[in-house]
């Protein structure tokens, strides 16, 4: 079933990156994550990195498709122990441009945990068996782009689904990010800002 729903993710971006008015571009940035727990007892933050790629698609001159796939480390700690989780992310959102270089954006996040480790002091487990395979979040955030193609932004992921997979109680992904990008642009003037 997650091998279906993974191919049915890259189809539909095949599809959207299809569109005539697509600009491409890779993105890098500063993971704050932490880890919210059922019980009350959340992990507090720590930092990690996000980097990939983007295809910035236009639907009309304030309306875009953004659909990503970066990889993200993530997870929480809580004294001497830390959850490191690494995650292969495909978020696709809807973003309204504002003409002036910023855009305002929403929509949801699959992500797909390729490594888990928890670490208490120095002894260090492998928690693959125990991390969902699946992760669904909800993102919102702002972007500004320059007019020669750099930009900036800021994002919080709202995890949505439970990451430990023994469900006795309930661990939910908690990110915020900033980071970088270069969106290789058309030469005409008026896409620069789009």
């Amino acid at each position: 079933m997650k091998t279906i729903l993974f191919a049915l993710c890259l189809l539909s971006l095949c599809t959207v990156v299809k569109a005539q008015d697509t600009h491409f571009g890779i993105k890098a940035g500063l993971n704050i994550s932490s880890l919210d727990v059922e019980d009350g007892a959340d992990f507090s933050s720590k930092t990690g990195f996000h980097s990939g790629g983007l295809a910035h698609v236009h639907l009309s001159p304030h309306f875009a498709v953004q659909p990503e796939l970066t990889y993200s480390t993530q997870g929480g700690k809580d004294g001497e122990v830390k959850w490191k989780l690494g995650y292969l992310n495909m978020p696709v959102l809807l973003q309204i441009m504002t003409g002036t270089g910023f855009r305002f954006e929403t929509g949801p996040q699959l992500g797909f945990a390729v490594s888990s480790h928890y670490k208490d002091g120095d002894v260090e487990y492998d928690y693959g068996d125990v991390t969902e395979t699946v992760d669904v979040s909800w993102s919102f955030g702002i972007s500004y782009l320059f007019p020669e193609g750099v930009g900036f932004d800021a994002r919080y992921n709202h995890g949505l689904t439970d990451v430990y997979e023994p469900h006795s109680y309930e661990i939910k992904n908690r990110v915020f990010q900033v980071g970088v990008f270069y969106q290789f642009m058309n030469t005409a003037p008026h896409s620069r800002r789009r």
